[in-house]
């Protein structure tokens, strides 16, 4: 590591343990800016400065920055399933933005306690949760 990058052999290494589409979640992040701990994200690869780049499931894409950051890998999870439980009845959805356009579209065809279901379920979607419900916790 010079001038606080690290060498051609760490940056292989890190870009074998994040490949492209994994999923990482967010352990720490010195940005005011940052995404909340915990966020989740898919992994969009691996810059010659080691930093993470990130699409976090929040929108943000502020990367994990080597030697500052620090984010984990979430393994054995599918990347892109999303269940979700409205008026009782489960789906599952093979994207995040599938499932948002389809709540996003409910909610502005609905009104009263229905479009407040689906705004529930959209928001969770936002903030990055795989299983998302539209009862009161």
């Amino acid at each position: 590591m010079s001038n606080g990058f690290p060498d051609r052999k760490t940056v292989e290494r890190l870009r074998k343990q994040y490949p492209v589409g994994c999923r990482v979640r967010l352990l720490a992040m010195d940005d005011i800016q940052a995404p909340p701990i915990g966020t989740e994200g898919t992994v969009r690869g691996v810059d010659d400065t080691g930093s993470i780049l990130v699409k976090w499931d929040t929108g943000s894409s502020l990367n994990v920055v080597y030697g500052a950051d620090c984010c984990t890998k979430i393994e054995g999870v599918d990347k892109k399933k999303i269940t979700t439980v409205c008026c009782g009845k489960k789906d599952i959805w093979q994207s995040r933005d599938d499932a948002k356009a389809f709540f996003l579209k409910a909610i502005a065809m609905s009104e009263g306690s229905e479009q407040q279901r689906y705004a529930a379920i959209y928001t969770q979607l936002c903030l990055g949760k795989t299983e998302c419900s539209d009862e009161v916790e």
